[in-house]
């Protein structure tokens, strides 16, 4: 079958031919892909930059994470499914106790462990979660994503009546500020850098204050829309680890900035004025296993606001193509398919 590899620690890609996945335990399960996002982990992945390094000793590897498909084997046969790619390890004293969130050994699928941009992948029957009948495959390829905005507004606190500036226009960001609008914020503000794709596909889910600071300051680009007024909480989701040294004066005392991004490179921080003003610097990673049904079942809700964030529907024989428009920010998010010459 055909799959999207990273085949060296280096920048660059390889559709490459490789053996269909077997299924030798009980505890795992054969999906057929029926379709899988570009992430902005794969394109650091592609990049080959130093915060993905770690993925070295599981090359070459098959990528993609972020995917629907049919479960072909198992107690869930026959059902589409999406499928959480951070495995828990199964022994440690968090995961036989059944505190899986709390594992701390964990392998990733397309990280460390073969993915999904290829028409078959093998994958633990525990991380499948079934797709309700109303939720189409090209908005179950974005529980992933969905799942980690979700987050961020957990990690974040309390929105409701607060003035937000969501950095990055991205599938993330994107989330975020759809998350935020529907949890009650007074307002939402989205940036970007050239960004032109990806801020349109915002203003089609219905905002309307969007900025790109390819030409002015962040804080040039925002004050049209607070009038000056400070915001209560920003959320970072750019990868862009300056973007948080712009942030942070535009932030009130007592704000709150919620960093979601990977990021290439780290920060030097000016720390005094974040300590005088009493500002808060929060992280925000992996959800709880808890949280897919529910987004699943949100999608169901708002599905036609969701309906924009994916630009592209690509052959995965055009992965290559499909890269490229997300690396040049020509899409907002480009979802592969794999074809059945593929494999």
């Amino acid at each position: 079958m055909r799959a999207l590899r990273k085949t060296q620690a280096a920048a660059g890609l390889e559709l490459a031919d490789v053996p269909m996945p077997e299924v030798n335990s009980p505890d795992d399960v054969l999906v057929r892909v029926t379709a899988t996002g570009i992430c902005g982990s794969d394109l650091h992945v592609d990049d080959w930059t130093p915060s993905y390094a770690f993925i070295t000793q599981s090359l070459p590897v098959t990528i993609g994470h972020e995917f629907v498909g049919v479960a072909q084997t198992g107690p869930l046969r026959g059902q589409r499914v999406v499928v959480r790619p951070s495995v828990t390890c199964g022994t440690c004293p968090a995961c036989t106790s059944g505190r899986h969130d709390a594992c701390e050994r964990r392998t990733g699928i397309g990280m460390t462990r073969d993915g999904a941009f290829a028409p078959w992948v093998r994958v633990p029957t525990r991380n499948c979660v079934p797709v309700p009948d109303g939720v189409s495959d090209e908005l179950a390829a974005l529980t992933e994503p969905l799942s980690i905005s979700m987050q961020a507004l957990r990690v974040a606190g309390k929105v409701a009546g607060q003035r937000v500036l969501v950095m990055g226009p991205g599938t993330i960001g994107q989330g975020i500020a759809v998350l935020a609008r529907r949890a009650g914020a007074a307002q939402v503000v989205v940036s970007g850098r050239d960004d032109a794709a990806r801020l349109d596909a915002l203003r089609r889910m219905g905002f309307d204050a969007l900025v790109d600071v390819a030409d002015k300051s962040l804080a040039e680009s925002t004050a049209p829309y607070t009038g000056g007024e400070s915001f209560d909480v920003v959320f970072e989701a750019t990868g862009v680890p300056e973007t948080i040294s712009e942030a942070l004066p535009l932030l009130r005392r007592n704000g709150i900035v919620v960093i979601t991004g990977i990021h290439a490179r780290p920060l030097s921080l000016d720390l005094t004025a974040l300590v005088r003003k009493q500002q808060q610097l929060r992280g925000s990673f992996r959800p709880p296993e808890s949280d897919w049904p529910q987004a699943l079942a949100m999608m169901g809700e708002i599905g036609d606001v969701l309906k924009p964030m994916v630009s592209h529907v690509l052959p995965l024989s055009q992965a290559l193509d499909g890269f490229a428009l997300a690396h040049g920010k020509q899409a907002s998010k480009v979802l592969l398919r794999p074809e059945d010459c593929d494999g």
